[in-house]
């Protein structure tokens, strides 16, 4: 066996290696938007399994009413994500979240973002998202290890897209016209240059070609 490149161990604070930065709408118990950013997200069929604080108006909306939307900033909107970065729904700010955030209850203002009705569910949609999914919860598990989050289990309901985002002519997502806000040990990038595809995409040119 090739011993290979020098790896060290290594303990870093966070394992976001590189996954997409998503705002996550729900309702307050007034009928308001709550409005907060997140990035433990993965994708299987239509459901969701997406890592929300614990102690967060976000986790309180949701175990209270079930509806939500998640909504994908392109890379351009990545200072609205930062400034929601310290805001909180809750008030008063929880003990354990005092340092770090203020409660502010118009977070789409303060964001420079625009609410967008849902057709499906009763929270807003991100208007200056280009992909926004309309969603239910099914389940909400708290951490095992006390590590202050819940995992989310969400099924989509309703997909909607910027047509500028789509395969002309179709309804097809076109991966070379979408450029998700990526979020990766804390630092913001866009995707990045295209390398391939797999042969299952749909709006690619040809299979892949491999060397």
């Amino acid at each position: 066996m090739t011993a290979g490149p020098a790896h060290v161990v290594v303990h870093p604070s966070v394992l976001y290696v590189g996954t997409p930065a998503y705002l996550i709408s729900t309702l307050n118990p007034d009928g308001t938007a709550n409005l907060a950013p997140a990035s433990s997200y993965w994708a299987l069929g239509q459901m969701l399994v997406l890592g929300i604080e614990a102690g967060g108006q976000t986790i309180e909306n949701l175990l209270a009413r079930e509806e939500l939307t998640v909504n994908f900033p392109s890379g351009e909107q990545w200072r609205s994500v930062v400034r929601l970065a310290s805001l909180t729904g809750r008030d008063p700010v929880p003990e354990a979240k005092a340092a770090r955030y203020r409660f502010e209850p118009r977070k789409f203002e303060t964001a420079g973002l625009t609410p967008q009705s849902s057709e499906l569910v009763s929270p807003p949609r991100v208007l200056e998202c280009a992909l926004q999914f309309e969603a239910r919860m099914r389940r909400a598990t708290p951490a095992v290890d006390g590590g202050g989050y819940y995992m989310v289990e969400a099924e989509v309901l309703r997909v909607h897209a910027d047509p500028v985002i789509l395969k002309p002519g179709t309804d097809l997502i076109d991966p070379t016209r979408w450029n998700p806000l990526v979020y990766s040990f804390r630092h913001f990038f866009h995707r990045g240059a295209e390398l391939g595809w797999t042969a299952s995409s749909p709006t690619a040119p040809h299979p892949p070609v491999l060397d």
